[in-house]
């Protein structure tokens, strides 16, 4: 019988049984389970387990943080239940049976848009600039900007428009191009899709409301005539359009013969969506849009605005753990096309800003614990920046009433934004950075929102947090008092030791990782790596103790001193099967520092959505002391010090 065999039969009853389990398959840190019935599983019980790190339900998939050693955990599992493990891929697809019609709308909404954040973001940043130049009245008398006094900065404001313009009104493009590389289709004719919505030929959209329906120019056909509108910054036009080239091109592409293909599947499938588009798609995808928009605007600036903004402050959060906060990138966007800004969107950043109050708050609770200052510090500087996940995972639910605190101090701050009508010109950098994207006019309205998101949230989760956390903290300060006493005694016997980096590229801390379970310091405390090179060598000495055959993507290592590490290259890059990546190693193999032990292909990591950011965690410390991790800096592979410790 294996070590985890009684775990295994403990977790088997509290999943509710072998005839609850539809799949079950393991990534290198995490059981993932594809449930029958998910409300049968005891999540209470489940986290209450030594062996459970926590546990979460993403995409379908109930998944249970085991660590390092979830390989044997697994084997023992199986062995347990008498099942059989199934593929990444399997699991996948049976977990689109526990997802219903909105959960999938949502996903696929996430997915297509996950690859448009950055540059959206960016644009919004840029926005954030020019408003502050082009719109401040500060100068003589507060009758002119900085680019009406300044040849330059009206030389700049009108060289970032360049940058501006591709993003937003060129939207159309990024999501034909996304839809069809999530769909597995040819991406250049998606690309051409997403032009031929915003051709300089087409009368742009923004232009549309102030044009005579006389004065709009047609392709006349004879026996009907069409519209020739450009549908630049429209977000549902642009995804019904993309979703009709990939079933057309996976239709002429399953009943045309191969000898012919390359030249009937591209020609038939991009004329026809192109004429769809511009025939009937478009038009239908505009008014879907406006109707969308419309009853979103009439909500926020209604007469029920307040209590929109109430209910949307309060639930925004927890959107953030279904998924379901992914649509409204969709909304926003509509928003800004249909009525030039959103005021949706300084709603979000105050939830963010609200729960990083939360965190400062238990930074102030927890300030003798200095194992919680780990976690607390960068979380609440992450959350404040707009990454919510290390804040919202790995301290405030964890603790729950922080969680509770930020909700109530992001709903009241929602209250008085859509009371005074705060709206933002782009989606920019959530958190307090979002001021940036803000509307010049509002910028003084959402300041003051800002503060009271900090000031109610960290007040509440002080008093509460006073009441539930005095006798821990106490019980802790004793502790920590004699363990630092211990620590300074046996200071001079300690001889520090060090890993080298494992990769070239920049090192960055955990939090700014963006996952959900790395950054919150679930499976262990660590540090990543921004890629520049394509190998993952051994920082330190140490045996291969864990390898993952089937996508080798992630590779374990036990020191002598009993230290575990885990090495994970990308962020899901598990759903790839093993596509882009090469073992160096074999398992059981004693193994050098500057030893290679994974190559990966950067490209292919990128063509398949996912981010290749390397990450080092330490599961086990062993016999370890005074780990300190050094990033923000550039370290080359197999020569710069990125771990020390005693």
């Amino acid at each position: 019988m294996g070590k985890y065999a009684e775990d295994a039969k403990e977790l088997l009853g509290l999943v509710g049984g072998k005839e609850n389990i539809a799949a079950v398959s393991h990534c290198m840190t995490r059981m993932r389970f594809v449930l029958a019935d998910p409300s049968k599983a005891d999540v209470a019980g489940i986290e209450s387990m030594k062996v459970v790190k926590g546990s979460f339900t993403q995409s379908g998939q109930f998944q249970v943080i085991i660590g390092n050693t979830v390989a044997d955990f697994y084997n023992d599992f199986i062995r347990v239940s008498g099942m059989e493990g199934v593929s990444k891929d399997a699991i996948k697809q049976a977990a689109k049976k526990n997802q219903n019609v909105l959960q999938r709308i949502v996903t696929a909404l996430a997915e297509i848009f996950a690859p448009l954040i950055p540059a959206i973001i960016t644009g919004g940043l840029i926005l954030g600039f020019r408003n502050c130049i082009d719109s401040l009245y500060l100068f003589e008398n507060g009758t002119k900007t900085l680019c009406d006094i300044s040849t330059f900065w009206s030389g700049v404001d009108s060289f970032l428009w360049l940058i501006g313009e591709a993003v937003f009104h060129m939207l159309p493009v990024g999501i034909c191009w996304s839809v069809t590389k999530k769909m597995g289709t040819t991406q250049m004719l998606g690309i051409v899709l997403g032009l031929t919505l915003v051709s300089g030929q087409l009368l742009n959209a923004y232009a549309v409301a102030g044009t005579a329906a006389t004065e709009i120019p047609k392709w006349d056909f004879g026996w009907i005539q069409v519209n020739r509108i450009g549908y630049q910054a429209q977000v549902i036009p642009a995804i019904l359009a993309a979703f009709t080239l990939v079933y057309l091109e996976k239709f002429f592409r399953k009943i045309t013969p191969q000898v012919v293909s390359m030249i009937v599947v591209p020609f038939f499938s991009l004329l026809l969506a192109v004429m769809a588009s511009h025939f009937v798609l478009g038009p239908i995808g505009w008014k879907i849009g406006s109707v969308v928009s419309s009853v979103v605007y009439s909500g926020i600036t209604g007469s029920f605005k307040v209590v929109f903004g109430a209910v949307f402050g309060i639930i925004y959060a927890p959107l953030v753990i279904t998924g379901l906060h992914h649509m409204s990138n969709a909304i926003d966007l509509q928003l800004i096309a249909d009525y030039g800004g959103t005021m949706l969107w300084p709603m979000i950043a105050l939830s963010n800003i609200a729960q990083g109050s939360a965190v400062l708050g238990m930074i102030v609770l927890q300030k003798q614990d200095s194992n919680s200052q780990e976690v607390n510090v960068p979380a609440c500087i992450s959350c404040y920046l707009g990454v919510t996940e290390p804040a919202i995972f790995g301290v405030n639910l964890k603790q729950g009433f922080p969680f509770v605190c930020g909700m109530i101090g992001s709903g009241i701050a929602a209250v008085v934004c859509v009371a005074t009508s705060t709206t933002a010109n782009a989606i920019g950098v959530g958190g307090l950075p979002g001021i940036l994207s803000i509307h010049p006019a509002s910028m003084g309205s959402f300041a003051l929102c800002a503060g009271i998101a900090v000031a109610v949230s960290f007040i509440l989760t002080v008093v509460t947090g006073k009441r539930r956390l005095a006798f821990t903290s106490d019980n802790k300060n004793s502790r920590e008092t004699f363990g630092d006493t211990k620590a300074n005694l046996l200071k001079e016997e300690k001889t520090e030791k060090v890993f080298v980096s494992f990769l070239r590229g920049k090192a960055i801390s955990l939090e700014e990782v963006e996952d959900g379970v790395f950054s919150a310091g679930i499976v262990g405390r660590g540090l990543a790596i921004l890629p520049f090179d394509n190998v993952v060598y051994a920082p330190a000495d140490g045996e291969v103790a864990a390898l993952m055959e089937d996508s080798k993507h992630a590779c374990g290592l036990k020191l002598d001193n009993g230290m575990e590490l885990l090495l994970h290259v990308g962020i899901d890059t598990v759903d790839m099967a093993g596509d882009g990546f090469e073992y160096l190693v074999s398992m059981g193999q004693k193994v050098k520092a500057g030893d290679g032990l994974i190559r990966f292909d950067r490209d292919k990591i990128q063509a398949a959505g996912h981010r290749d950011v390397t990450i080092c965690v330490i599961p086990n410390e062993g016999d370890a002391q005074n780990i300190q991790f050094h990033t923000g800096m550039d370290v080359r592979e197999k020569q710069d010090v990125i771990v020390t410790f005693e």
